[in-house]
């Protein structure tokens, strides 16, 4: 696989996005590494694999940046890294900047699968049952029910192809598990997946998000992401405190002392950088989509991510199901 890496978008970039596309790099010796940066950035490297090179660009896509703006910089390094992938000079785009950036990159480039009306950005969650998956979170605000459809579908194929579930069971996000709960959007898409032949659970709740019993959850971009950021919020604040009362006393020390090992396992249990980034769903192309704050190990596993897209012919199985 070619994997070009986005290494100037990020909060954590360029040095923990090089790190970490370097270390993928190192690991996967017959893989092709592509760091995409400013001329600037990439004069400073040292100690490159034989299996990594660098593409220079002219400028970068700013976090908080308006994504109308990308089209007057064709030379920033989501755009050049993308445009890799669609001249086939690369098999897959992975960044940790601008999610709207590259979407629209991604659509642009790539352009959408056939069946696909809007692309879909796919969370992995963490469950006690193991990796679910969430989508979407927060490309469409806005949705009709046959794009909650398209998202089942397309949540169906990732479950099986990345996250090794034989039978996914589908759940709708609503305000209630009844049949009759949510509103018109949930209840027309309901009526869609049922009768779509996947394993359809119904309607499902948001503390079912983190509990498990699904393996694809289905929303609007709207209530994904109020959802996925609330859990981030809550699991930030519980980690806080716990480490504030743990250290709060000699006697309080001395019990973290002896639970440290099972504080390392919650701690592993609730990290998201231990999955890396999620795959644009429903684009002509692999483009691995990273949350902001990622560090080296999340772009390490990103780059996994793509090389697990790569090896399974994922797209044109995703085409294959819409």
């Amino acid at each position: 696989m070619r994997a070009a890496f986005d290494i100037m978008g990020g909060d954590n970039a360029p040095d923990a996005i090089v790190k970490g596309a370097l270390d993928f790099a190192r690991a996967y010796p017959h893989d092709d590494v592509i760091l995409v940066g400013t001329e600037e950035v990439l004069d400073n490297l040292k100690a490159v694999p034989a299996n990594a090179r660098a593409v220079v660009c002219g400028s970068v896509m700013a976090m908080d940046e308006d994504v109308r703006s990308l089209l007057k910089k064709k030379d920033s390094s989501i755009w050049v890294a993308t445009e890799m992938v669609k001249k086939g000079e690369a098999d897959a785009v992975i960044s940790a900047g601008s999610t709207g950036a590259q979407m629209a990159s991604a659509t642009l480039l790539l352009g959408r699968l056939k069946g696909c009306e809007r692309p879909a950005i796919s969370i992995i969650v963490p469950t006690p049952e193991g990796p679910k998956l969430l989508l979407d979170a927060g490309a469409n605000a806005d949705c009709t029910p046959e794009l909650l459809l398209s998202f089942a579908k397309m949540g169906d194929v990732y479950a099986r192809q990345l996250l090794d579930y034989a039978e996914p069971r589908v759940g709708l996000l609503t305000n209630g598990t009844e049949d009759h709960k949510g509103n018109k959007l949930t209840a027309a898409a309901y009526a869609l997946i049922k009768e779509s032949g996947l394993n359809f659970l119904g309607n499902r709740e948001g503390r079912d998000i983190m509990t498990g019993g699904y393996e694809v959850m289905v929303c609007d971009g709207m209530s994904g992401n109020i959802a996925i950021k609330s859990m981030e919020g809550a699991m930030s604040v519980m980690m806080s405190l716990l480490k504030k009362e743990l250290t709060a006393s000699l006697k309080t020390k001395i019990g973290a002392l002896l639970i440290k090992d099972g504080l390392h396992n919650v701690k592993h249990f609730l990290d998201v950088d231990n999955y890396g980034g999620a795959p644009l769903l429903g684009v002509n192309g692999i483009s691995v989509v990273c949350h902001g704050s990622s560090i080296a190990k999340t772009i390490f596993k990103a780059g996994e991510a793509a090389q697990k897209c790569y090896n399974s012919d994922f797209v044109n199985k995703l085409a294959s199901a819409l």
